[in-house]
């Protein structure tokens, strides 16, 4: 567990409450045979979580399998990344681990509980406990990896997880359906392949017209932008804008030539430069660019996280 999270959750008395229920005798089938261990509503392997429903919902279920709980907000922009993956993968493991959604704004009590300061925070309960946690949008891979290593610490401990596995064993040859790819995207991503930026940036800008907060859109927008900057660029700029501090085009473009060489650092503290020295429209271009250059990276960056404090204590 995260060292966020580490001594932060005491589950313990919901625990013992869960374990005591499950040693209770259960009522037999209505055909005398016994009941099958819970699943979630629907057959859907993804569940919204309150505070009323937190102990049956995860701490029972994490009896039999892993519920991995992810904390979000609707305002979070990398909660909308990262949700759907965990939403995805969820129903692909087919029971061998669940999916507990917890609005944090709508039960504020369970983000106290984890101790959470920053969202998405994702928590996997085993056993009515806590075990394993991680925050902000990661990529799939890693989210796999996660998920994978959790699952072999805990096979031998949770049932649930074997009976799972084995029943999706059987389906483990048939082909799955592929998802349709959106035609939109496809088009925007053809453009941006063969070089055409500016076809691209204006495919991606009708999504983002269609769809204000289609985060794959703004994130693939801001890309294209900055590789049709770099691109552009005359590396020798930056020789230039060393000695001509106060050419503000110059600043603009060394910084994409930096970034894009992966200086990334260098970039950041050129623009924070140019921001301590400036006002006016001058001072407003180079805050708008760099806080474009954010956008090029996650949001949970430690590079990003230090360049935003420095630019609020540039401005204010």
């Amino acid at each position: 567990m995260s060292a966020a999270l580490s001594g932060a959750v005491d589950l313990s008395a919901l625990k013992a409450r869960a374990e005591a229920a499950n040693r209770a005798p259960a009522p037999a089938a209505p055909d005398g045979a016994a009941p099958a261990a819970p699943a979630p509503a629907g057959g859907s392997f993804v569940i919204e979580v309150t505070e009323a429903t937190f102990q049956a919902e995860v701490v029972e279920r994490s009896l039999q399998v892993p519920v991995i709980v992810d904390l979000w907000a609707e305002w979070c922009g990398p909660c909308k990344q990262l949700s759907p993956v965990l939403e995805r993968l969820a129903q692909a493991a087919n029971g061998a681990w669940i999916l507990a959604k917890v609005d944090v704004d709508a039960n504020p009590r369970i983000a106290q509980v984890f101790g959470v300061q920053s969202i998405p925070t994702v928590v996997a309960i085993a056993g009515g406990q806590p075990v394993e946690a991680f925050a902000g949008a990661q990529p799939e891979p890693q989210i796999k990896q996660w998920l994978a290593s959790l699952l072999d610490a805990l096979r031998d401990q949770l049932p649930g997880i074997r009976a799972a596995e084995a029943g999706a064993a059987g389906a483990a040859d048939v082909e799955p359906e592929p998802e349709p790819e959106d035609p939109r995207f496809v088009a925007a991503e053809t453009a941006f392949e063969n070089g055409s930026f500016e076809e691209a940036a204006a495919a991606y800008q009708k999504i983002l017209d269609e769809e204000p907060a289609n985060e794959q859109a703004k994130a693939a927008l801001a890309q294209v932008k900055f590789m049709a900057r770099a691109e552009a660029a005359d590396p020798s700029v930056v020789a230039r804008a060393d000695s001509s501090p106060d050419d503000i085009d110059a600043q603009l473009a060394a910084a994409d030539v930096e970034l894009a060489e992966q200086k990334v650092e260098k970039a950041f503290a050129r623009l924070l430069d140019v921001i301590r020295r400036t006002s006016g429209a001058d001072r407003d271009r180079a805050r708008t660019h760099l806080v474009e250059l954010f956008g090029l990276f996650s949001a949970d960056d430690p590079m990003v996280a230090k360049a935003r404090r420095d630019l609020a204590s540039a401005l204010y």
